[in-house]
Order: C-alpha cells, then sequence, then structure tokens
C-alpha cells in the first residue's frame, strides 16, 4: 500500500522562494510508485494541499489532515522542505511530535539550537571546532562600539542570528558602513550577531543517516564571485562556482568530515543537514549548520550526492524511510 508524504513548504522568511523550488525538486524526484505525494503550502495565513490543478483543499490542524471528495486524508510522513522559520526552527517538529506523525528533519531540540547560530556556535566549540569570534546583539540593546572594535577588527560579518540562506547578511569593511549593515541585519530578526571575517576557502560537508549508519557526503569547495558566498551567490546562476570533491589535501579533508560527523552526533541531529567551514591555515573553523538544505537545482547537496552516487529519488526514499522507522522504533 502507498503511504501518504506531505511536502511543506513556504514558511515566513526571505527563504520562502528557495523552498518552493526545493519542493518541486522533491514532488519531481519522489518515487510515485511507492508514495502519494501532497504538496502542502504552510505559512502564518494559509496551511493548503495544492493539486495538480491549483485548487485548494485546507488543512485541518487538529490533525494535520484533508477532506477531498469527503475522504479524510492523512500522512504517513512529512518531508519538510521549509527553510527558515517555522520548519528549520523546531516550531514544525514540535507540532508534528504532539500528533506522532514522522518528519524528514531534525527534531524539535536541535532544530532550535542550531537555528540559533549563537547558541550553535558556542556549543561547536564546546566539542573542540574553532569557530569565528563574535559578538552578540539584540534589538533593544546598545551597541558599545568601542568594545566591537577592541574585539573585532575590520572588515567583519554583521548577520542575522535567526536566518538562512545568508539573508540579511553584510560584510563590513570600514566604520562608516557600520550602521546600515546593522539596520540590515535587524530587518531581518531581532537578534544580530557581528562576527570575525575569516579569509579562506569555503567548503561544506553534507551528512546524513542511513539505516542507521551515519553517511558523510564528498566536501564542495565554494568559489563566490561575488564578494562573499551572499544570497545572489547561492542562488542566482553564474554569481558562484562549486567543486565536488573540493580541492583540499587528504588532512584537511578528513578533519572536516570527522568534525562533521562529531557535530551531527552530539547535537543529536536526524535527516539530511549540511554544515559550513572556512579554512584558513590548514584548520577548518565551523560557521554554521544547516538542518534543512536546500534541494533546488542551484543547491549543494544535490551535487553532493551525484558525486556520492545516490540519484534523489533514492536519496528521498531514504529519508523517508528512515524517518517512518526511526519514528516506529521510538
Amino acid at each position: 500500500m502507498k503511504k501518504n508524504i506531505a511536502i511543506v513548504f513556504g514558511g515566513d522568511s526571505g527563504e520562502f522562494e528557495i523552498s518552493v523550488k526545493s519542493a518541486k525538486i522533491v514532488k519531481e524526484n519522489i518515487d510515485a510508485s511507492l508514495f502519494n505525494v501532497y504538496p502542502i503550502l504552510v505559512t502564518k495565513k494559509k496551511w493548503a494541499y495544492i493539486n495538480e490543478d491549483e485548487k485548494e483543499f485546507a488543512i485541518d490542524k487538529n490533525d494535520f489532515s484533508i477532506l477531498i471528495k469527503n475522504k479524510k486524508v492523512k500522512f504517513h510522513c512529512v518531508f519538510i522542505a521549509i527553510h527558515g522559520t517555522p520548519g528549520e526552527d523546531g516550531k514544525l517538529q514540535g507540532y508534528f511530535d504532539l500528533l506522532g506523525i514522522p518528519y524528514t528533519s531534525c527534531g524539535l531540540a536541535a532544530s532550535a539550537m542550531t537555528f540559533n547560530k549563537r547558541y550553535c556556535k558556542i556549543i561547536a566549540e564546546y566539542y573542540g571546532a574553532k569557530t569565528a569570534q563574535f559578538m552578540h546583539l539584540h534589538k533593544d540593546d546598545k551597541l558599545n562600539k568601542e568594545e566591537l572594535f577592541s574585539k573585532l577588527s575590520l572588515p567583519f560579518f554583521v548577520k542575522p542570528n535567526n536566518n538562512g540562506s545568508s539573508v540579511g547578511v553584510s560584510k563590513v569593511n570600514k566604520k562608516s558602513e557600520l550602521a546600515e549593515a546593522l539596520k540590515f541585519a535587524f530587518s531581518a530578526d531581532d537578534e544580530i550577531l557581528i562576527e570575525e571575517y575569516i579569509q579562506g576557502r569555503e567548503v561544506t560537508n553534507g551528512v546524513f543517516m542511513k539505516n542507521g549508519k551515519l553517511i558523510v557526503l564528498p566536501i564542495t569547495e565554494i568559489i563566490s564571485k561575488n564578494e562573499f558566498f551572499n544570497y545572489e551567490a547561492k542562488y542566482k546562476t553564474g554569481h558562484s562556482e562549486e567543486i565536488t570533491p573540493a580541492r583540499i589535501s587528504k588532512e584537511i579533508e578528513k578533519k572536516i568530515r570527522t568534525t562533521t560527523a562529531l557535530l551531527y552526533k552530539k547535537m543529536d541531529c536526524k535527516g539530511c543537514v549540511r554544515i559550513d567551514y572556512i579554512i584558513k591555515n590548514n584548520q577548518p573553523y565551523f560557521l554554521e549548520i544547516n538542518t534543512v538544505p536546500g534541494l533546488s537545482e542551484q543547491s549543494i547537496i544535490p551535487q553532493q550526492l551525484k558525486v556520492y552516487g545516490k540519484s534523489l529519488p533514492e536519496f528521498f526514499t531514504l529519508a523517508i524511510h528512515e524517518a517512518i522507522n526511526k519514528n516506529e522504533v521510538q
């Protein structure tokens, strides 16, 4: 009997359009002989299944079901394709936990912890990962510029504390650019980080579970044609080059893969995540964990899967079965 799979997409952040593209890729590549697929838009204003004819069916939030031709459709698993809130920060995870519906991403605690860049960096450092120095600010805090410039030298980054896809991120090269960078970051979040700029090679490493065994994917090197790997470089064709496998030494590769596996386990991650690093002086510096990595045609995980030898249909089937089996064991 085919299982009903909800692909949840949308969300309420600047990553909405990326989520739509990711959901499209998932829908096109899920094995239709195994699964009935239902794309479901989730935003603050609307929760609805949208069929092939663009007809909408409202979601009953009491049990996350839909009514089609007087027949209630319930779901065996949810494929979360929302980048940012509420799909990557633990909110939806808590909701599905209450209903007992399995899903393909990290759980509530791991999602909330990794989505908060400040907490994630502190925990990564606790487990031995090197990280960039930073200052944390709430929107109502008064910035002590003397303290800032004594702690961090220019250039540095100003970024939202809870966001992804480099939305709201600026590189500050001179003091006169700070005010605009703060305004830009605070437009995306009520908390921000002012973070040390580490000049080096940016790489990223995907990892997932297969039948209870950790699989660390090939590492990708990112070469941005912009000043840094910002939203435009990530999602617009021609603004960056991604090389998989990365052109790095075996020693650095081993360090990164070991750190990726360690952080995945220690932070109690589930499903597929992607961990970003900067390499400086043969030392990888941890940047962040993406617990719902992009799956669009421009995204990195599909590139890494291709080099690893796993097709998207195989990968999506594996992710769904892993989530369902984990739920049954619990």
